[in-house]
């Protein structure tokens, strides 16, 4: 028997292992209410084939999940979503999707452990479903920004229109997403690190300012 022909492939596809010139790796997730689009951010922007965890909907969440605006999603999340982007040769992004539902929020915990910041997506047509979740980063000290999701029959505002719906702080970013697409999905992801980045320079400055009067 040719031995060959029994060998069981190891370790992960060649097109999804990590880029050798990888230095430093980030944990970033991806929350929001239910059927916002968070999926979907993740599977567009991986640049490896993403872990998804959906399973199909059936009859015994109605009435339990909130499909109003959504009423075509027959899947939802009921773990985790995990996806990889490269922002550079050097800087890796590793994507968390979190399950949207109430239900399922006791999974949060696990998913924010390490993680450097959050991408809120919201949708226009339920923006009420978005109050909890910036609550719990909030109360969590988690750095945020927000994505309002494009959809083809959700009304469209104005963005700081969309920050006062949402009691936003001035300072956190806002910024119009089309989660089906992997270009404006990226620049989401740069607009959070490049706040995740002003906020490290801003806490930098004290404490250099400090230093140099001692």
């Amino acid at each position: 028997m040719d031995s060959r022909g029994s060998e069981l492939a190891v370790g992960p596809a060649r097109e999804d292992a990590l880029p050798a010139s990888a230095a430093t790796a980030v944990k970033i997730v991806v929350v929001g209410g239910f059927g916002v689009g968070k999926t979907t951010l993740v599977g567009s922007v991986s640049e490896i084939r993403p872990l998804t965890t959906e399973e199909t909907m059936t009859e015994v969440s109605v009435g339990v999940d909130d499909v109003r605006g959504v009423e075509r999603k027959d899947a939802t999340t009921v773990a985790m979503d995990f996806g990889r982007i490269s922002i550079n040769e050097q800087l890796v992004l590793y994507l968390f999707g979190t399950p949207g539902q109430q239900r399922f929020w006791f999974l949060w915990t696990g998913l924010f452990e390490g993680a450097l910041g959050a991408v809120v997506l919201v949708d226009t047509r339920r923006l009420e479903a978005s109050f909890d979740v910036i609550g719990r980063l909030e109360a969590g000290g988690v750095p945020f920004i927000v994505a309002v999701n494009v959809f083809p029959d959700a009304p469209a505002h104005p963005l700081e229109d969309v920050r006062a719906a949402l009691d936003l702080p001035a300072a956190v970013p806002i910024v119009s997403c089309d989660a089906r697409s992997r270009a404006s999905s990226r620049d989401t992801l740069l607009a959070l690190m490049r706040y995740l980045y002003r906020l490290s320079t801003q806490s930098a400055a004290p404490v250099a300012a400090s230093a140099a009067t001692e």
